[in-house]
């Protein structure tokens, strides 16, 4: 159940408190005052979509809190989540900014906008006025059936072998071809498979040819460098000494003392360990320089290997190890290709098995739809006739479609709305106001089987009025005995029927529009009646009346 709707900076509500009571809850107000806005930040705080034009005017940002309690730990959408509801109290929060950061909270424990209309949707269902307007598409009456049927896991198992089966269809697809583009495909396979083998390519070879090139690139400088560490680490051939052989001599002038202390042997035996390092240096500059060969032709060759690359590497992948993996899936494709109508030969037969569990799997959704239609028929019915539509017809069709991933039935809902006509789509017979009613019926149906506490209705009672309105307004209280009811409504038969009345007014102060939203007691809502009644003008009579309409509802929620 809502506790508590806060609300900062909402288009043009600063900051409102909203404090919501078990039963049935209505909110009314002039059309504009702002009704719609409590809507959209009670969206907002369920993970709806929101945009930052909601964030009033000279705002950095929104900030939208709800407060539920008996909340059911046994909600899955909370375990899945990381969420806790302690004490049956669940607090859910959103901070909307102007530079599109969107900062969501689930009892103080950060969540993503996905968790947050995930665990929003398991607490709270808005249905707008717009909502009839969907069972003019009959794509949803499927699904409103299946929701009813609860046939998740039926389609769970259907959807398996469905899928299986259309993965055959598209490796078949893939494989099928004339024989002019099978050709063409294999020459074009062929080609690229030999100029690549021809390539011999090998991991690692670019690093060691760009070494390679670059040190023959360089071979004057290179061999300069050499020369000159040579000579200065092991003299040269007139006699001139080098730093091995002076080294060495430093070693031999400490040796007849290095038996004197420790400090001096220690210091022998570091001049001992250079003069080794050095050595080992002068031996592999000296070495490097006798390996070195250096070609024109070699140069040339390396240079031709890199080009070679370079173009294959435009064609065929960035890298040698790109280009081998590119060989190997057209090595792959060609086999396919060439065994193609063998493998066709499988597919086939695979194909027709899946076709069959398909068949099987569909024909079982069906059953388990068919039953649950029969009950919904039944439901909806009912609820029809509660609301004041007794001699409706309600039915569902079903026909047979090809597999898809929804199952092999078209299912459409069917209605007659007088005695004597033939059922009909919905969209054909239905008008707006009987639309209103068959969708609230539904949704209370829907309702009845699932966690969901609060239920809220944004004008759905668009379309009707008189007897039907006060129907509506008995089916309502109905409801909010077992579930929570918030209403926006214009219709008097509705507010009055309320266990809790809020008042939405628009004002301005300080040229800027605000919004207020007020609890009111039984003096306010007889004048709020009188003005959803009779317009701006309140009589005697009409607040006679709206007193009289708030008797008649005060005495049939007595009967509940």
């Amino acid at each position: 159940m809502l506790l508590l709707l806060h609300i900062e900076n909402i288009a043009v509500i600063e900051e409102s408190d909203i404090q919501f009571q078990p039963g049935f809850n209505a909110l009314t107000g002039e059309t504009g005052a702002g009704k719609s806005i409590v809507i959209d930040a009670l969206g907002a705080v369920l993970g709806g979509r929101t945009s930052r034009d909601l964030i009033r005017t000279g705002a950095e940002k929104a900030f939208v809190s709800a407060e539920f309690s008996r909340v059911s730990e046994k909600l899955p959408e909370l375990g899945s989540n990381g969420i806790s509801a302690e004490d049956g109290s669940l607090i859910l929060q959103r901070e909307i900014y102007a530079d599109g950061r969107n900062l969501c909270r689930v009892n103080g424990r950060p969540v993503t906008v996905a968790q947050l209309r995930e665990i929003g949707g398991a607490l709270l269902n808005i249905h707008g006025q717009h909502d009839g307007q969907r069972l003019l598409d009959e794509e949803q009456h499927g699904a409103y059936l299946d929701r009813f049927g609860k046939t998740d896991a039926v389609l769970t198992a259907y959807r398996k072998q469905y899928d299986g089966m259309h993965a055959l269809t598209e490796q078949i697809r893939a494989l099928q071809m004339d024989e002019a583009e099978k050709a063409r495909k294999i020459d074009s396979l062929k080609f690229q498979i030999d100029e690549l083998e021809r390539a011999e390519l090998v991991t690692g070879e670019e690093e060691e040819l760009e070494d390679r090139r670059n040190l023959l690139r360089n071979g004057e400088k290179y061999l300069s460098a050499l020369q000159g560490a040579d000579l200065c680490l092991n003299g040269d051939d007139d006699g001139g000494a080098g730093s091995v052989s002076l080294l060495q001599g430093a070693e031999d002038a400490l040796l007849p003392i290095k038996g004197l202390s420790g400090d001096l042997k220690e210091l022998y035996k570091r001049l001992q360990e250079a003069r080794c390092e050095v050595y080992d240096l002068a031996e592999t500059i000296r070495d490097k320089r006798a390996e070195y060969d250096f070609s024109p032709e070699e140069l040339d060759t390396v240079e031709s290997r890199c080009d070679q690359l370079y173009r294959l590497k435009k064609k065929y992948g960035a890298t040698v190890e790109d280009m081998l993996a590119y060989l190997d899936r057209c090595r792959r494709e060609l086999g396919e290709i060439e065994t193609a109508d063998d493998t066709l030969i499988q597919l086939n037969s695979q194909l027709d098995k899946a076709k069959k569990a398909v068949k099987q799997s569909g024909a079982e959704l069906t059953n388990v739809r068919k039953t649950a239609a029969t009950e919904l028929e039944k439901r909806i019915l009912k609820e029809l006739r509660d609301l004041d539509m007794n001699r409706v017809q309600f039915s569902i069709e079903f026909a047979e479609k090809e597999p898809a991933a929804d199952g092999c039935d078209q299912i459409r809902f069917l209605m007659s709305a007088n005695a004597g006509e033939a059922l009909k789509p919905i969209a054909k017979v239905a008008s707006g106001g009987e639309l209103a009613r068959i969708m609230l019926a539904l949704k209370n149906v829907l309702a009845e089987q699932e966690l969901i506490g609060t239920m809220v209705f944004d004008e759905v009672d668009t379309g009707v009025s008189g007897r039907a309105a006060q129907k509506i307004a008995e089916k309502m209280a109905q409801v909010s005995r077992h579930k929570q009811v918030l209403c926006v409504t214009h219709l008097p038969q509705l507010a009055a029927m309320a266990d809790t009345h809020f008042s939405v007014e628009k004002g301005e102060k300080k040229g800027r529009t605000y919004t207020q939203v007020t609890c009111m007691d039984r003096e306010a809502r007889k004048a709020e009646l009188a003005r959803l009644t009779g317009g701006s003008k309140i009589t005697d009579a009409l607040l006679k009346s709206a007193g009289e309409l708030l008797d008649e509802a005060e005495a049939y929620r007595e009967t509940l």
